[in-house]
C-alpha cells in the first residue's frame, strides 16, 4: 500500500474531512476523493462513514489510521536518524586497545558517555586486544588505544598522558625493601599478567625483554581482582600503573615499586582513521576520553 494512502487517512481523520484536507496535502478536493476511492475499490470496504460536516471512520478504518500513524512514525524517525547520521552526531564507535589498563577504566566512561551522548553507541572489541592498529585500518574498529604512534599516512594520532608501570607486592615479599626492582630481580620472581603473549606486557616489552630476561613462573590471571588476591597472599607480583586501579579496593599490605631506576613509562595514545576526523560523533567521543583520561 502506497504512503500516500497513509497520509490520506491520517490527514482526513485529523481534519475531519476532504474540503478541509485539501490544503494540508497540496491537492484538489477532486484529486483526494479519487484517491480515497481508489483506496476503497483496491481494499474492498469503506474507510470512512461519511455525513455532510463530519467524517468518520469505520471499524475497520480505525486499524488502518493506527497502522497509518505507526508506519508515518516510523519513516519520520527513521529520516531523522538518517539526518543526525549526515550531521555526524549519531553513529556507532568500535574500541579497542592494547593496554588491558583500560580495561578497568573504560566501563565507568563508557556510562558516563551513555548518558551524555545517548545518539552515540560504544562498543568495546576485546578482539582487538592484540592487534588494534590491524583492526583499525581494516575498518573492524574505529578508535584504537595503543603506546606507540602507528607509522602509517592514513592514521592520525592524539597524545594522551604519560604513565608509569609499578610492581605491586606484598609489604613482606622479599624484595620489598629494595629501592626498585632491578632486571635480574625478575629472573626468580613470579610474574602474574592479564594473559599471553608476553609481547602484550609492558614491562616484559619495555624492560625485562630487553634485558634478556624472563621471569622464573608467569601466570596468566584475566582478572585483575584475583591477581590483586594472589599479590596480597604474597603468591606473586602484577605490574601495573596506580590509575588502572581507582576503581579497586586495594589491600593495605599491599606495596606499589618502582622498577628499574628510572622506572618504566609509557605514553598512551588514541588513534583514529583521518577519513573520521570530520565526524561530529568521533570528535565527541575523543574529547571526551581526553577529559576523562589525560589527567591520570
Amino acid at each position: 500500500m502506497d504512503i500516500k494512502y497513509f497520509r490520506l487517512i491520517k490527514t482526513i481523520t485529523e481534519e475531519g474531512n476532504i474540503a478541509n484536507s485539501s490544503e494540508r496535502l497540496f491537492l484538489t478536493q477532486s484529486a483526494l476523493s479519487h484517491q480515497l476511492k481508489e483506496l476503497e475499490t483496491r481494499l474492498g470496504f469503506k474507510v470512512f462513514h461519511r455525513t455532510r460536516n463530519k467524517w468518520k471512520l469505520t471499524e475497520e478504518g480505525i486499524e488502518l489510521y493506527n497502522i497509518a500513524n505507526n508506519v508515518l512514525d516510523t519513516i519520520e524517525q527513521g529520516f531523522n536518524t538518517i539526518q543526525q547520521i549526515k550531521t555526524g552526531s549519531k553513529g556507532n564507535i568500535k574500541v579497542g586497545t592494547e593496554c588491558y589498563s583500560f580495561y578497568q577504566g573504560l566501563p565507568g566512561f563508557l556510562q558516563k558517555m551513555e548518558m551524555l551522548y545517548p545518539q552515540i553507541d560504544v562498543d568495546l572489541i576485546l578482539e582487538a586486544t592484540h592487534q588494534p592498529i590491524s583492526k583499525l585500518l581494516s575498518n573492524e574498529i574505529d578508535i584504537a588505544l595503543v603506546t606507540s604512534i602507528p607509522a602509517n599516512d592514513r592514521l592520525s594520532s592524539i597524545t594522551l598522558f604519560e604513565d608509569e608501570t609499578y610492581a605491586i607486592m606484598h609489604k613482606e615479599h622479599k624484595y620489598s625493601k629494595k629501592e626498585y626492582l632491578s632486571a635480574n630481580d625478575f629472573a626468580d620472581l613470579h610474574l602474574i599478567i592479564h594473559s599471553f603473549p608476553l609481547e602484550t606486557v609492558s614491562v616484559y616489552e619495555q624492560f625485562l625483554k630487553p634485558n634478556k630476561i624472563t621471569p622464573a613462573k608467569i601466570s596468566a590471571i584475566p582478572l585483575t581482582e584475583v591477581s590483586l588476591e594472589m599479590v596480597n597472599a604474597n603468591m606473586g607480583i602484577i605490574c601495573m600503573p596506580k590509575w588502572a586501579l581507582k576503581s579497586l579496593k586495594i589491600p593495605e599490605d599491599l606495596m606499589f615499586k618502582s622498577i628499574g631506576k628510572y622506572g618504566v613509562k609509557r605514553t598512551h595514545y588514541l588513534v583514529v582513521r583521518k577519513e573520521d576526523e570530520h565526524k561530529k560523533y568521533i570528535n565527541d567521543f575523543v574529547s571526551s576520553f581526553e577529559e576523562e583520561f589525560v589527567s591520570m
